[in-house]
C-alpha cells in the first residue's frame, strides 16, 4: 500500500482487543483483521526496535515474553495507535496501514 491519503482499506471503524492474543480491526472497506498481539509487538517500527538510518531490526525477539500483551491503545490523531505494552515498551506508533498490512498477511 502506498502512503496516500486513507481509503476505505485503511480506515478502521472499530479496533478491539478480541481476547489475550489477538486484536480484531474492523475496516470501513467491510474486512475484517485478526493480528496476534505478539506477532504485533515484534513488528515495532519505532528507532528503540529498528534502526532509523539501516532499518535493521534492533529488537530480539527472543527478549519480548511469549504472553506480551497490550495494556492500553490509544489512538494518535486519525492515522495511528499507538500500544503500551506489557514488557514496559509504549514507544512505537502503529499506522493504520501497516495495521491493515499486518492484517492480510495473517489472513
Amino acid at each position: 500500500m502506498s502512503d496516500a491519503a486513507p481509503t476505505l482499506a485503511t480506515t478502521p471503524t472499530k479496533i478491539e482487543q478480541r481476547g489475550p492474543r489477538t486484536l480484531g480491526v474492523t475496516w470501513a472497506d467491510g474486512a475484517e483483521s485478526v493480528i496476534d498481539v505478539r506477532a504485533l509487538r515484534l513488528a515495532c517500527g519505532c528507532a528503540q526496535c529498528v534502526d532509523e538510518w539501516t532499518h535493521e531490526q534492533r529488537l530480539d525477539a527472543n527478549a519480548v515474553p511469549a504472553d506480551v500483551h497490550p495494556l492500553k491503545i490509544a489512538g494518535v490523531g486519525r492515522y495511528a495507535i499507538q500500544i503500551e505494552w506489557s514488557d514496559g515498551h509504549g514507544s512505537g506508533i502503529y499506522p493504520f496501514r501497516r495495521l491493515r498490512e499486518l492484517g492480510d498477511a495473517s489472513a
